[in-house]
């Protein structure tokens, strides 16, 4: 129930960045490939696998989908008791142990189902999404946005927020999940969608921000300045960096009797949420969003065809293109704030 994967092109986003610092010191781990957001190749399978073979172009998720358990066929979620994500998870689900070793033999661990930073990978069958190109119309370039930031943003606004036309939207947290949310409520017809970052360069009109919000150009919180803009708040906001004061700042902007939160932030343990439970009598929702409410193997395909016609646009995501050799300028442009995604290729 393995396959293996040969790798074509991955990215980097912060969630390996934060990995790589060992941010949360419960999930460390080492020596360990990581990557997680990736297209490739498929160069074998083992026994039991039916849904891919040889040849056949997919990319590896880190929220996988088995398809038989309870979760799996509830529609109310996307996660799956088996192979959803689990950042503390280190080897393969089979046998407890790693498909990586060290030329002395020694274990090198596995990250988020995929590990995507080496030529081959080996992930669980379950970590697959086979695409046939007659399906849709990218490349495999753009299949790779879909093995996590994309869909993760888009999603948010699709399937977890349900942004409706008309409606008001603030992202905090410019990056490729963030601008993707943006890029989601851009195509579900939203009517302003204020975008708030410390990095002006962020400001991208392109991919659906209509206002932009730098919280060091003014003293006044900046859920104050959304509730100017919005008349008392907007319908949909989303937290994207992973700090809590600007998770209160995003609850504070959601407009009281309606306003929805969705949390896609990775918040290091043991971080608590900054609101008092009263405020939420105020009619002001907050939710978790993990891989945009996609079901992977289910979802992903039909969502690749609905990018394909244009109904997401990717192209603007990709801002860098490097060897994997060059891995460490990567991560150096992704610090900085200079790349959304850089592709790195073999």
């Amino acid at each position: 129930m393995e396959v293996r994967i040969k790798i074509l092109y991955t990215s980097i986003c912060h969630t390996d960045l934060s990995a790589w610092r060992g941010v949360s010191e419960a999930q460390r781990a080492y020596p360990r490939i990581l990557g997680h957001e990736a297209s490739g190749i498929v160069e074998s399978v083992g026994e039991g696998v039916s849904e891919v073979k040889e040849g056949d172009i997919v990319v590896p998720i880190f929220n996988g989908e088995c398809g038989e358990c309870t979760l799996c066929k509830c529609e109310k979620t996307n996660k799956c008791e088996i192979y959803g994500v689990n950042p503390m998870k280190k080897v393969m689900e089979g046998d407890g142990t790693s498909r990586f070793s060290t030329v002395h033999g020694k274990p090198i661990f596995h990250f988020l189902n995929t590990s995507t930073f080496s030529e081959y990978t080996v992930v669980d069958s379950a970590c697959v999404v086979k695409f046939v190109s007659t399906d849709h119309s990218l490349s495999i370039k753009n299949l790779t946005l879909l093995s996590c930031g994309v869909s993760t943003g888009v999603g948010a606004a699709w399937n977890t927020a349900n942004v409706h036309s008309g409606s008001t939207v603030a992202v905090f947290g410019l990056g490729a999940v963030g601008l993707a949310v943006a890029e989601g409520a851009r195509a579900r017809g939203a009517s302003k969608i204020i975008g708030v970052d410390i990095n002006p360069d962020k400001f991208i009109k392109a991919m659906g921000v209509t206002n932009f919000i730098n919280p060091k150009d003014e003293e006044k919180p900046v859920y104050e300045r959304i509730r100017e803009m919005t008349d008392g708040g907007v319908h949909y906001s989303f937290e994207c960096t992973g700090n809590v004061d600007v998770l209160r700042d995003a609850f504070l902007s959601a407009h009281e009797g309606w306003g929805l939160t969705v949390v896609l932030g990775i918040h290091a343990s043991p971080t608590l949420l900054p609101i008092h439970p009263m405020e939420l009598f105020d009619g002001r929702n907050i939710v978790g969003s993990v891989f945009g409410g996609f079901k992977g193997r289910s979802h992903l395909p039909h969502f690749a065809k609905q990018c394909g016609q244009g109904v997401v646009k990717l192209d603007n995501f990709i801002t860098h293109e490097l060897p994997l050799e060059e891995i460490d300028k990567a991560f150096d442009l992704l610090i900085t704030g200079k790349s959304l995604r850089c592709l790195l290729h073999f």
